[in-house]
């Protein structure tokens, strides 16, 4: 979710090499994996989107290994099978109270990638078992969105006060990553002004400082190894023989026993005895 956040980082991240190239950087390769439902459009131009960005990021010279965009077509259970033990950071970044609460960031923890996400979905019960300082939270809060829901979201007066936000949104706007198309992302930056229910822009200057502490404590790897073991330490509760033990007992009522199913090339008399020792438990 929220993947138009994670592009302005990019765009951001790209800005600031092209300013300063010899300034130091602690180089990114930037993995975005997803599908758009055929329905709908917006998806599909913020996809097309980071596309685009990825292009421009990695064809210039000036930023050369420093920065690398990489979009996974069709990204899927066998495909995430190859990333998610490859992956560095995962990025959570839903507007709080958005998401329901899924399992490929526990399938991350569980691999040795640190969090960076706002407290929604699952990243409440990761930070709860491992601890807030051991992910990189930043954001609202569900109260915060609620609140701001209330009195008004206005786009524009972040977008007015923060610089490098207002840099990356005009480079859109103007056409900086579709010149054979200057207008293509139109809907995508009028969509951010406009009608943007997932508040990009409030969060936008948040994110991008909890970006630069991943980048500061990348640089120790010692701290951010003993980041990451905590953090693996802390995921039992997210296997699956514990959620299934919980159904068991807490759903369907039934207690864990020694028995087994024989095999399927088995006498149907065994079947039937084991079965009968289940009913007699």
């Amino acid at each position: 979710k929220r993947q138009l956040l994670n592009c302005l980082h990019i765009v951001t991240m790209y800005n600031r090499i092209r300013k300063n190239p010899k300034a130091p950087f602690v180089p990114r390769t930037v993995i975005i994996g997803g599908k758009a439902a055929p329905g709908y459009h917006m998806a599909k131009m913020i996809i097309k989107l980071i596309t685009a960005v990825g292009e421009v990021v990695n064809k210039d010279p000036v930023v050369g290994s420093k920065l690398k965009v990489i979009y996974l077509e069709n990204y899927r259970v066998s495909l995430a099978e190859k990333v998610i033990p490859a992956t560095d950071l995962s990025e959570q970044i839903s507007t709080a109270g958005t998401e329901a609460s899924g399992t490929g960031n526990m399938k991350f923890m569980l691999n040795g990638a640190l969090t960076i996400g706002t407290m929604d979905g699952a990243n409440v019960e990761m930070a709860e078992e491992a601890g807030e300082e051991n992910m990189f939270i930043f954001g609202m809060r569900v109260e915060d969105v609620a609140q701001m829901d209330v009195e008004g979201y206005d786009a524009m007066t972040y977008y007015e006060n923060i610089p490098e936000l207002k840099q990356a949104i005009d480079q859109i706007n103007s056409g900086f990553f579709s010149p054979k198309q200057p207008e293509l992302f139109k809907d995508v930056t009028n969509m951010l002004f406009n009608h943007d229910r997932f508040k990009v822009f409030a969060d936008y200057e948040d994110y991008i400082k909890s970006q630069e502490k991943v980048s500061e404590l990348y640089q120790n790897p010692r701290e951010w190894t003993q980041m990451v073991i905590k953090n693996i330490a802390a995921s039992g509760k997210f296997s699956s023989d514990r959620t299934i033990t919980d159904y068991a007992t807490e759903v369907w009522g039934v207690e864990p026993t020694d028995l087994k199913i024989p095999p399927p090339n088995e006498p149907r008399e065994a079947l039937d005895e084991t079965a009968r020792a289940l009913r007699e438990k």
